[in-house]
């Protein structure tokens, strides 16, 4: 019931989600024109701001450079991979795919080949009001990973859980049950604060090793330092500015969450 209930209500804290509820009040109050004024203009400055470059890019700094990786990475007993990286093999796709999260499956496959675990548990299992699934995301990333140059025995799944939260649950008791307490932990570093609470608060040291970051210091550096009209370009809204910016906010209202529910 929590993971419906997040999937059903969470959009509507996202800024799009947002502006269409503050539009839909807008037309309730349509013989008031200051409250649809209001609501419209509400509205159109929450896509405005959650849309340009500089917010989205801000936001998601203040998550993403809290966990840069070391160099190098430091070995562990074990690596744990969390799942949103992958695609299921749904027709016409012939395999699993990934997706803008996949470099932390590519990264997972690169760590495993210098050496730095010798055991890959790979986590993610369907979310229940979806339906019966001939795969799991954990299954999905174990395919890929083979294909990579993984060997199948060095692989293991978690393939129950439904979010973040029980990636760590159920993790955490493979983990102990192999009298394993440290880990790398490979997921895109947006998801990576709350990803290493959880697990230290299920007792697993946990050596972060971040992928698929939306700003790098390059990139941060070029908008800081662009010339005006480049700089007022970054303030245009953009489709992508706008997911980032959702995705951001996702973290951050997950963060919350599970601090209320006390599993950080």
């Amino acid at each position: 019931m929590f993971v419906f209930l997040s999937k059903l209500l969470a959009p509507f804290l996202y800024p799009l989600g947002m502006a269409l509820v503050l539009l839909a009040l807008s037309l309730f109050k349509w013989k008031n024109i200051r409250w649809r004024n209001l609501f419209t203009g509400l509205a159109l400055f929450i896509l405005l701001v959650s849309s340009n470059r500089w917010v989205a890019t801000t936001l998601a700094r203040s998550l993403e450079w809290q966990y840069l990786p070391n160099e190098p990475i430091s070995s562990a007993p074990a690596m744990v991979v969390l799942g949103g990286g992958t695609e299921p093999a749904f027709p016409p796709r012939s395999q699993p795919e990934v997706n803008s999260a996949g470099d932390r499956v590519l990264y997972a496959a690169a760590l495993y080949q210098q050496g730095k675990a010798p055991l890959v548990i790979v986590s993610g299992g369907n979310v229940a009001f979806r339906g019966e699934q001939s795969s799991t995301p954990a299954s999905d990333m174990r395919h890929l990973l083979k294909m990579l140059g993984v060997p199948p025995e060095a692989i293991l799944e978690e393939d129950q859980s439904q979010n973040t939260y029980e990636n760590a649950l159920y993790c955490a008791k493979l983990l102990k049950e192999r009298h394993i307490q440290r880990v790398i932990l490979v997921t895109s570093a947006l998801h990576m604060p709350r990803s290493v609470k959880l697990f230290e608060k299920q007792g697993i040291e946990v050596i972060p090793a971040p992928a698929d970051f939306a700003v790098p210091f390059q990139e941060w550096e070029d908008l800081l330092h662009a010339p005006i009209p480049a700089q007022l370009v970054a303030l245009l809204p953009s489709s992508s500015n706008l997911q980032l910016t959702t995705n951001v906010l996702h973290e951050y209202i997950g963060i919350l969450v599970y601090w209320m529910r006390g599993w950080l």
